[in-house]
């Protein structure tokens, strides 16, 4: 497991130019908002250490953030997060209802 890490570690500092989780606030890529762990993403993607990174997050089963490129949650790869709560119904797309009086 510390294995894939020091490899990450000994390739990052190989590289000339600063890594997007070094470069960027680091804070995106353990947000709970779904938004700033998109944009954590979209920086990951030219990434040249991405794929060695996801690999290396996979084996270590991390817990949450974005790993190469990819939302971890409880030690598992997700398509996006969601804010917690229960989503809003279909039905009410923040338009107010009328009054019952002026309902024709």
């Amino acid at each position: 497991m510390g294995s894939s890490l020091v490899l990450l570690t000994t390739q990052a500092k190989a590289l000339d130019d600063p890594l997007p989780c070094h470069r960027e606030d680091l804070q995106l890529w353990f947000s709970d908002l779904p938004g700033e762990l998109q944009l954590a993403k979209a920086y990951c993607q030219p990434c040249p250490m991405r794929r060695v990174c996801l690999a290396g997050a996979v084996e270590r089963h991390e817990p949450h953030g974005v790993w190469g490129g990819e939302i971890f949650a409880k030690g598992a790869i997700i398509a996006e997060k969601r804010l917690p709560g229960r989503p809003r119904s279909a039905g009410h797309a923040g338009a107010r209802r009328r009054p019952r009086a002026a309902r024709g």
